[in-house]
This record gives C-alpha cells, structure tokens and sequence, in this order.
C-alpha cells in the first residue's frame, strides 16, 4: 500500500491563479495540499496587509488542524503573507510564494518571480510563476484531446485569452483587433485555430472572437462542457497568448511548443520584466499576426522551486512527475 504524502496547509484566497500556484507547487513537490480559504473582513480590505497590527484577526478563522505546526504551510501574495508570517511567529513553518510585502526573513522559504525584485538567503527566484502543468499532465490531455483537434488543419495554433486587469485593457476593440489578427494569419499561413477565453474575458470579446473565427479552420470554446485548456496546451504547434496573464504565459512555456504574446494596451514593469527575461531565453516573441516557428524547449522553473522546499523541509528528492 503506498504511503500517504505529507500534507501542507495553503493559505490563500479561493482564486484560481492562487490555487493553480500554490497547489502545483505542492503537488510537484510531494505535498497534499488543503485549502485554507484565505477571507479579509471588513475594514482590512482596505488597509495594506502590511500594515495589519494583528492579521490574524483581520482575517475569517482558518480552521487550521490543531496539528497545524507539524505541517508546512504555503501562504501567497500579500494578504497571505502576513497571515504566514503571524503563524510562523505561532511555531508554524511557512513557505510564502510571491512577493510578500514583507521581509523575507519573517518566513522559512519565500518563492518568488526575478520580477518581484526581492533578495535574500532563503529566496528562490523564479522566471515564471509556478503551476501545475507537468509533462505528465500534457501527455495525458495530448490522448484526450488529440481526436478532438483531429479535424483542424495543422500546424494548429492554440489561443489563450485572458482580461482586462489594472494594467491591461481587452475590451471589445482589442478583442476585435485580435481576432482580426488571427483571421489573417489563418488565411495567409493557412493555419488551424482554437481559441479559449479565460473566467476574466469580457463577454463582449468572446463575441467578436467568436463571430470572426465562425470558419471550419478555427474553433472557439463556448465554455460549456469539459475544459479544453490542457488539451490546447498539449496539441498545439504554436501558442498565441495575451500579455495580461503571466500565468498562462508562464504554463504556455513549459510546453514545446513556441509562444507568442499578443499585446493590449497598458503597461506593467513587473510584467515587462518578466517578458524580457523570457525573451531573452528565446522562449517567448511578440505575436504580430503571423505564424512563428522557432526551436524551443520547455522552460519550467516550478521543478526547481519544488525542489527547493523539499530540501527546506528534509524530503528526500522526487523526480518530475
């Protein structure tokens, strides 16, 4: 009978960027994760969490096991962070992903982006966010999905569409602009299509993707019935993705497919950072309405992150799921 894994508390809000994070850090590093759901009240929604006197009580109760100092816990952003950070003071031992707006010290182990800009003896840096999408994982939404896909033309170019954010807008123009180009780079490049919004993407853009794309070369997921996310990832020859989501961008890289970033209007220095350092890993190129094919291999810094808090916490070393 195989042994059970060392469970780890994640203390984060109920978010699916949150828990793709933290869960696949976990998992990748032979952890059981369980969600804490992490629910700032009142007034403390407004207030830096950084600033919190007593986060603790800033936040819903946990509902943390009583054995909850015998277990790591995963803490992410900064809410998260000075949650970790008031456990660790508690006896816990804490691993904080992503920059916590605190010092790194007030943790065992903090993973963060190169672009978060933070240093220090128990920092890791990462290229890209974590997440869970293993070689594993692609090979089995590859069988899945393969027949589906069968009947698009190839090389198939998958489209990952995220949101307007703080930072980027994609609203109905920008949708229309973007299906636009990828109208022209199927016929001229003769290319097939598939295309999936994200929860973020605004209805409206969905529309005019959709109305565009509505050729027997594309096909654009109405978000009913199963996901095809991972089977885009796992069967494209090429990615197009917008620059809004480091996420999607960060698990578009760690497949062997290249990746092209379409642009939006709006800036982000973090962001523009994390471009860059993939640039100039050659795994990334702005997206301008044309197929590229270049030699990539899979770029996926979550395996050394995973690695990194096995050692922290004394396991032995697994090999990539």
């Amino acid at each position: 009978m195989a042994a059970s894994l060392p469970t780890a508390s994640v203390i984060a809000a109920d978010l699916a960027g949150m828990r793709s994070q933290t869960f696949g850090l976990a998992r990748r590093a032979g952890l059981d994760p369980h969600l804490h759901a992490l629910t700032v009240r009142g007034i403390w929604q407004h207030v830096p969490a950084a600033w919190w006197p007593a986060p603790l009580r800033a936040v819903m109760p946990l509902h943390l096991n009583a054995d909850y100092r015998d277990h790591p816990i995963i803490s992410i952003g900064g809410s998260g962070g000075a949650v970790g950070a008031a456990l660790r003071r508690q006896g816990a031992r804490v691993i904080q992903v992503q920059n916590p707006r605190l010092s790194p010290a007030r943790f065992d182990l903090v993973i963060a982006n190169r672009h978060d800009r933070i240093s220090g003896p128990n920092v890791v840096l990462t290229r890209t966010a974590l997440h869970g999408v293993t070689p594993a994982l692609l090979d089995q939404a590859r069988r899945e999905w393969a027949p589906f896909f069968a009947r698009l033309p190839r090389p198939l170019v998958a489209v990952l569409v995220g949101g307007g954010n703080g930072r980027f807008r994609l609203g109905r123009a920008e949708g229309a602009s973007l299906a636009t180009q990828l109208v022209a780079m199927m016929r001229r490049d003769r290319v097939g299509i598939a295309l999936t919004p994200s929860r973020r993407t605004d209805p409206e853009v969905c529309g005019e993707l959709q109305r565009a794309l509505a050729v027997p070369d594309a096909w654009v997921w109405d978000q009913t019935g199963a996901n095809p996310y991972l089977g885009l990832l796992a069967c494209a020859d090429a990615i197009v993705v917008t620059v809004d989501s480091v996420s999607m961008i960060s698990e578009a890289v760690a497949t062997s497919a290249p990746v092209m970033v379409a642009s939006l209007p709006g800036r982000s220095r973090r962001i523009g950072h994390f471009l860059q350092d993939l640039m100039q890993a050659g795994r990334i190129r702005p997206f301008a309405g044309r197929l590229e094919t270049w030699s990539v291999a899979p770029l996926d810094d979550t395996v050394m992150a995973a690695e990194a808090v096995r050692h922290h916490l004394g396991l032995a070393s697994v090999e990539q799921q």
